[in-house]
Order: C-alpha cells, then sequence, then structure tokens
C-alpha cells in the first residue's frame, strides 16, 4: 500500500512544470545533454546518481546529463532536519544523427603508435582540467556564443571519419573565417592553453561547480594558465589547427566528464542572443 502511494505521488509530481516533492526542485523534461539548474533546502548534502554535488548557499545546484545518459536519473537529498529526499525522474533518450566527414589526415584518423601515446597523454591532461569543483557559479549570471558564424555540425551526432566510425561529436562547430575572434562563454578561469595533437590548439575555461567550456582547432591561444578572464573577452582566433577540414571553432560545454549539449545549456543560461 504504501509503495503504491509513493509511486502515486511521483506520477503526480512529473506531471508539473517542475517536480516539487518535499525539499526538492528540479526542471520536468529532462534530457540526455542537458545542463539542469536545482533547488534544494539550503544546507542539505546531495547526490546525482551516486555523486556528491555542490550545492550554493541560496539551495541552488547544477548538475549535467551526458549523450548516452540512461533512462532514469537519481537525485538524493539529506536535509538539515535529517530527512531524505529521494527521487528518480525520467530523462528523454535523444535519437542522433550521423555526419560523414571526408579528407581528413590518414595517420589523424588511423594514428600510429607513437601517436597514440599522445594522444592518450592529451586526453590525460583534457580530462584533469575539468576535474576542478571550485565554489564560484559564474554559469549562473549567464552565457554567451563564443563566436559568431554558421553551425556545421552539432552535439551528439556519430561521427564517420574517412569512412572510420569515430566517437560521438561532443561540441557544436562554427564555421567562421580564419583568425575570427574567440571569446569567454562565461567568466572563468583558465584550465588549460596549450597545442594538442587532435583538437590542435585547445582552451579550457572552469566556470565552478564543475562547469567548463572547451575551444578546438584555434589559429592562435590569446590567455595562458591560472589566468581568468571576463564572459566575452578574447581567448583566441579561429583556426583550423589539429583534426580539421577547415577553419571552425568546436565549442563544448562540459560537467566533469560528462559531455553537455551547449545548445541545451544556452537554452538556460544564455543572455537570449542570436548566432547568427
Amino acid at each position: 500500500m504504501k509503495a503504491s502511494i509513493a509511486a502515486f505521488l511521483l506520477a503526480e509530481c512529473l506531471m508539473l512544470d517542475v517536480v516539487i516533492c518535499g525539499e526538492l526542485t528540479v526542471p520536468k523534461n529532462l534530457q540526455q545533454g542537458d545542463l539542469v539548474l536545482a533547488v534544494v533546502t539550503p544546507g542539505s548534502l546531495v547526490t546525482v546518481d551516486e555523486k556528491n554535488v555542490r550545492v550554493d548557499k541560496d539551495g541552488h545546484f547544477v548538475f549535467g546529463l551526458g549523450w548516452d545518459h540512461p533512462p532514469n536519473l537519481k537525485i538524493r537529498a539529506l536535509h538539515l532536519d535529517g530527512t531524505t529526499s529521494l527521487r528518480i525522474y525520467p530523462v528523454v533518450q535523444r535519437e542522433y544523427g550521423e555526419q560523414h566527414i571526408e579528407g581528413l589526415p590518414g595517420v589523424l584518423v588511423k594514428p600510429s603508435d607513437t601517436f597514440l601515446e599522445q594522444i592518450k597523454l592529451d586526453r590525460s591532461l583534457v580530462r584533469q582540467a575539468r576535474l576542478n569543483d571550485t565554489p564560484i557559479n559564474f554559469f549562473r549570471s549567464g552565457i554567451i556564443w563564443p563566436v559568431k558564424g554558421k553551425i556545421t555540425g552539432v552535439y551528439g551526432t556519430h561521427r564517420i571519419l574517412n569512412g572510420e566510425v569515430r566517437a560521438p561529436h561532443y561540441g557544436i562547430d562554427i564555421a567562421a573565417k580564419s583568425g575570427t575572434k574567440i571569446v569567454a562563454t562565461a567568466d572563468g578561469t583558465i584550465q588549460l592553453a596549450t597545442d594538442l595533437l587532435l583538437s590542435g590548439k585547445t582552451v579550457i575555461v572552469d566556470h565552478g561547480h564543475g562547469i567548463s567550456s572547451t575551444y578546438l582547432h584555434m589559429k592562435e591561444i590569446s590567455v595562458s594558465a591560472d589566468q581568468f578572464v571576463r564572459r566575452g573577452e578574447l581567448i583566441g582566433y579561429v583556426g583550423s589547427t589539429g583534426r580539421s577540414t577547415g577553419p571552425h571553432l568546436d565549442w563544448r560545454i562540459n560537467w566533469f566528464h560528462k559531455r553537455i549539449d551547449p545548445q541545451r545549456a544556452l537554452a538556460i543560461f544564455g543572455l537570449g542572443e542570436e548566432q547568427n
């Protein structure tokens, strides 16, 4: 009987524009690739899919749903009064298309053993740069497009490179003239500013609470590690370095190691500017 009542209450909550159960408020219609801003009673301890997350003094917390997040999301909140909220939320499973790209240097599609070792080292640097869980929350003041141009690649597509199946695309490709200015999408601290084998000249900016933004294939980098940048500040220029077929910016949003859809993030935290 108790299980039936609990199931009924959860179903009723899921019919609202937001899910409000006890002391926990989470947006409705979650889907893979989302960056989610939720609210809990201030002082609560929160886990998302068993991962501890940072909670602001006002009770807001943020988390991301990766490209392949399963159909259910579990959030647990331990409140100051000793009570616990445990909620399961449905996550819409997206259907991703394919994108075929030809003309890439063969050595970057089927790398040699030497190149594979370099790629492993590069990935280690990138993963380390996305580990930060700083208490700042710059993303909440709004994010912007880092460059204006034509969108030529979207989040989630299955990449077929020179006929070879490769990893999904985790960002947005924005084609623009070589040398076009690239700006920081939000305030933050530069965690990585270097040249990598596949992504070329790469910058990663920490925006707090595990959220970071990544900028790939740049022609030139204008910032350095540990530098603080403001939203809209120049960080580099559009190029075609690394594994690329032409000048563009591959722009990504991350929540720790989960890759977020930048367009979905803009829908929540964007300042309303148009891309073109």
